[in-house]
């Protein structure tokens, strides 16, 4: 194989690897979905109606992560293509290169389809709340839960009321 056969394998391995990296570091906003953090931890609940539900895209993380790793890996292949001189500037046009797809990797790999869902409280108060589509599908009119753990608040269906 030759050179720029190897440089773009390794650039190809490196960024698969930087996205693979960045997706398992993002956490989703799921209410399906219990931190271990938050297990085991008494939560507060409180009964809603949903007035509105609608569909919202969480946009995705920009840690730098996925930019440092396309670098890295961008500056690595450039810097194996050509002689000597090449090889200096080829490499900092990968890294730049490198760079830029591995933040694009990284802020789409994180993206996340969500809802934003109006609700209604007891005594008349509206709140609006962010999350990932769960489970549930909600609809203008259901019975809900609001349930806050550690700050973080998910909607779910409400169970129906058991008399005893």
């Amino acid at each position: 194989m030759t050179h720029i056969h190897l440089s773009l394998r390794a650039l190809f391995v490196g960024l698969a690897s930087a996205a693979a990296l960045a997706l398992g570091a993002c956490s989703t906003t799921s209410p399906d979905v219990v931190q271990p953090r938050d297990a085991q931890r008494l939560s507060n609940v409180q009964d809603a109606v949903v007035l509105n539900v609608r569909p919202v895209v969480v946009e995705g993380q920009q840690s730098g992560t996925g930019a440092v790793a396309g670098g890295v890996v961008g500056g690595i292949a450039g810097g194996s293509v050509g002689g000597r001189r090449e090889s200096a500037a080829v490499a900092i046009i990968g890294a730049a290169a490198g760079a830029v797809i591995g933040n694009t990797v990284e802020r789409f790999g994180t993206r996340e389809d969500a809802v934003e869902i109006l609700i209604q409280l007891p005594n008349g108060d509206r709140r609006a709340i962010v999350q990932a589509k769960g489970n549930e599908t909600l609809l203008a009119g259901d019975a809900v839960l609001l349930i806050n753990t550690g700050g973080k608040t998910r909607v779910i269906k409400a169970p129906p009321v058991q008399n005893r």
